[in-house]
């Protein structure tokens, strides 16, 4: 049977391969001229080389997104430590340290003070165990309070990084839903994972080939303005045109940005490849081949600023963790406005589950129900429950 899958974002993709292997024809439709939405990679004029539209960290734990990488051939595009260790640089006090996780599911770690976060006891540790109580309506800030030095050190960047909302007014339940699935299950689920090459090397360009090579239609540059009723359709759009294609359909409706800036310079990768930032704008850094790129979460805060302010606050700090020279080098800095939903539980409420009042019509997208925040693995997830919940109501 003919399935059209509306979307050639991660969730889209994601659908389309389940479909693909289950033995649907799937007619993939893309408004773009290129699949991938704001996992994609591109050539820049301005440095000369290409960059990733965003950098994104996964952790062993995105069981989700491994799968989905294993099926089309492209898991070992990926890379990273071999181990379980995150280094930070703390501009507040310049010292650089390195959070090493043990490998089993107890945390060994945290009674080690060279292998946990600086500054921090046992009793900051156990703090945490309140985010494994948190209700829908409790926030992160409020909620870790307590943790003391383990929340400036560690949990505020996470929290920040994972949700893409300040943890003033981000869902601690969601939250506690990222650490389930990683840090509560021990080092072997969190050992960091990045593109090696680009995220259209990783993640797109693989998808598309696999799906090619098993005879879907894929039609870029081919945008839908109606859904057809008894059509068997996956919708994997922004929320903003689900509502338009969807009527009476409640979506999330306020957005976060992220700035990523890239610059021109070639650094060491050290251990990891990246580093976390603390007490500063910059949050990540990845060491590229060409390219020293930085990632920004929660950038609705940093609205009033100009891009060429940003980009010399952010090399500043770079200059200053890693001795490099004062003059800023070329760069691109990109300003994705509405990156994520903003994770309040208010907008929580307001993510649909995949099933629609039509049995022929699924949603699948990072701002649906995943349980998960707006991150690579739960629009994975969703294109997953999509496509299993449309080929389930077609037996029916």
């Amino acid at each position: 049977m003919s399935v059209h899958v509306i979307g050639a974002g991660l969730a889209g993709l994601a659908a389309a391969c389940q479909l693909t292997e289950s033995g649907h024809h799937v007619v993939l439709f893309e408004a773009s001229k290129t699949a991938g939405g704001r996992a994609r990679s591109h050539f820049d004029n301005v440095l000369g080389c290409r960059i990733d539209n965003g950098n994104h960290l996964l952790l062993s734990g995105n069981i989700s997104t491994l799968s989905y990488l294993h099926r089309v051939g492209a898991k070992r595009s990926l890379t990273g430590p071999a181990e379980p260790v995150f280094p930070f640089c703390d501009l507040r006090t310049g010292e650089n340290w390195t959070l090493r996780l043990n490998h089993t599911g107890f945390p060994w770690w945290i009674f080690s003070p060279k292998r946990r976060v600086p500054g921090t006891g046992l009793r900051h540790y156990v703090a945490m165990l309140k985010l494994k109580k948190a209700k829908s309506t409790d926030l992160v800030a409020p909620l870790l309070a307590g943790a003391g030095p383990l929340y400036s050190g560690l949990l505020e960047l996470l929290a920040v990084s994972s949700l893409n909302t300040t943890p003033d007014i981000a869902s601690a339940a969601l939250l506690r839903s990222v650490f389930a699935e990683t840090l509560d299950r021990g080092g072997y689920a969190t050992i960091p994972r990045y593109a090696r090459v680009g995220l259209s090397e990783t993640f797109i360009d693989p998808a598309l080939e696999w799906l090619r090579e098993r005879g879907a239609d894929i039609r870029l540059g081919e945008r839908v303005t109606e859904i057809n009723p008894a059509q068997a359709t996956i919708l994997a759009v922004p929320p903003w045109i689900a509502s338009e294609l969807v009527p009476d359909l409640m979506v999330p409706n306020e957005f976060e940005s992220i700035y990523n800036l890239h610059f021109k310079y070639s650094l060491d990768p050290g251990e990891a490849g990246f580093w976390g930032f603390l007490g500063g704008m910059t949050e990540w850094v990845f060491a590229h081949k060409d390219v020293l790129s930085v990632t920004i979460s929660a950038a609705n805060r940093y609205a009033g600023m100009s891009p060429a302010d940003i980009a010399a606050k952010v090399w500043s700090e770079l200059a200053t963790a890693f001795s490099l020279p004062p003059e800023i080098p070329v760069h691109r800095v990109v300003w994705e406005k509405r990156a994520t939903i903003i994770a309040t539980p208010a907008q929580l409420a307001r993510r649909p589950k995949t099933r629609t009042h039509n049995p022929n019509l699924m949603l699948a997208g990072d701002w649906t129900d995943t349980g998960l925040p707006a991150t690579i693995e739960g629009a994975i997830r969703s294109g997953n429950s999509a496509a299993l919940a449309l080929m389930s109501s077609l037996e029916d």
